[in-house]
């Protein structure tokens, strides 16, 4: 018979279900928590309690927020005209990261991927629209990954927005700062060498 303690192995099946993480790993989290004091484990507990009871997402770009707006929206500098679509709440925390896009977003949660069973009604593609419609917006930034999923949404996206009259681009892609020429794959270099700009 195995050595096992019924609440361990539990907490070790929890943080195996986090993405990245191995059973390895998932053990040291384990005792790690275990050999926390009381106090401390019980705040981490509460945090995650917290995350769940008081996030949700914003009216209107969808991005993750504990108010009725996110920063973004309720920051009344932003240019409303302009709005970056990302996949994921992540990155926008990327990009804001840069301190260069003074615009909106708006947070997907996803892209379109058949194989996996998620079409346009799984993602916040409507409320995207609505704001088009309503709110005197000039162009749409196509940001979501570069993957056939991530280029899949943004077609379908241009498709939809391209009728009302709206600017539709996409992020240039190309080589990262210190990579090497060599190291690049074939659509990278040609996406480097259609996204080119005049220095």
């Amino acid at each position: 018979m195995a050595y096992q303690v019924a609440p361990l192995a539990q907490l070790i099946e929890q943080f195996e279900r986090l993405p990245g993480i191995g059973h390895k790993t998932a053990q040291r989290l384990a005792y790690y928590v275990l050999d926390m004091p009381k106090e401390q484990a019980a705040a981490f507990a509460k945090a995650i309690e917290e995350a769940h009871e008081k996030i949700h997402y914003c009216k209107i770009c969808c991005n993750l927020t504990d108010q009725e707006l996110c920063p973004v929206c309720r920051n009344e500098a932003r240019d409303k005209s302009i709005i970056c679509v990302v996949e994921d709440p992540r990155d926008v925390f990327a990009l804001e990261r840069t301190q260069e896009f003074q615009a909106t977003y708006h947070v997907l949660h996803g892209a379109i991927s058949p194989l996996a069973g998620i079409g346009p009604d799984q993602l916040c593609i409507k409320e995207l629209l609505a704001r088009v419609n309503q709110s005197g917006v000039q162009e749409v930034i196509m940001a979501t990954n570069p993957t056939v999923e991530g280029e899949a949404t943004a077609m379908y996206l241009s498709r939809l927005l391209k009728p009302l009259g709206v600017k539709v681009t996409r992020l240039a892609y190309g080589i990262p700062v210190g990579g090497d020429l060599e190291y690049a794959d074939e659509v990278t270099l040609s996406r480097a060498i259609e996204g080119r700009s005049e220095m």
